[in-house]
């Protein structure tokens, strides 16, 4: 058992589907005859884990209304999330990355991270199938399902009940910039509202809009 295995909770019996889920683009070139990437593992991982969390979350919260249990889901499965839980696998330095995109600091970008998790997790499922892939999700998602004792509210969604709260319309967000390779882009992305700017950046258009909310609504809390 190789030291991710035994941190995943899973032994593979067809150790290619390991070595693949661990294998980011950048590292993959089919027509030279190399490894295939992760990425086709990372899709089917992604519904996997929505699928294991939301069946987790609707018996462990019998009387919560869908709104609640979709943010938890949302919450559970997002990047930071997932890149949260490959940290605690121990899952960077693990990662086949190329030595140019290695000092370009693409190992170090949590969205690297955490489509592997998923491509694991979709390397699991079809190494054992459904249940193996939930006990490793139940496994390492446990105390981040506790640690939220009620519905998770995003940046975005505060950002706009604090504008719609005091009659102050809806927040606007731009894309400020895209740069980057397209295994590796960030986005500088900014939010207007009560006549306000803030600036977040990221490596999704996403990311950048929840960290520009977060600086929006630290601008009325500082």
């Amino acid at each position: 058992m190789s030291p991710i295995e035994a941190r995943l909770g899973h032994t593979f019996a067809d150790p290619a589907l390991l070595e693949r889920a661990l294998t980011h683009r950048s590292a993959a070139d089919a027509r030279a005859g190399q490894l295939d990437s992760n990425e086709r593992l990372e899709f089917l991982g992604d519904r996997v884990l929505g699928l294991v969390i939301a069946e987790w979350l609707s018996d462990r919260y019998p009387e919560e209304r869908e709104g609640n249990l979709t943010r938890r889901l949302s919450s559970l499965v997002a990047w930071e999330t997932l890149a949260k839980v490959g940290d605690a696998i121990g899952l960077a330095e693990a990662i086949r990355i190329p030595p140019g995109e290695e000092r370009a600091g693409l190992r170090a970008r949590q969205t690297v991270m955490a489509d592997a998790v998923e491509a694991l997790l979709g390397a699991v499922y079809l190494d054992g199938g459904l249940e193996a892939a939930r006990q490793v999700v139940r496994r390492h998602w446990a105390a981040l399902l506790d640690a939220a004792p009620k519905p998770p509210v995003s940046a975005k969604n505060r950002l706009q009940e604090y504008t719609l709260g005091r009659g102050l319309g809806l927040p606007v967000y731009r894309l400020v910039s895209a740069a980057g390779p397209s295994h590796a882009p960030f986005f500088v992305v900014a939010v207007g509202a009560a006549g306000r700017e803030a600036e977040g950046s990221g490596d999704n258009k996403r990311a950048a809009e929840q960290a520009a909310a977060e600086a929006w609504l630290a601008g009325v809390t500082s």
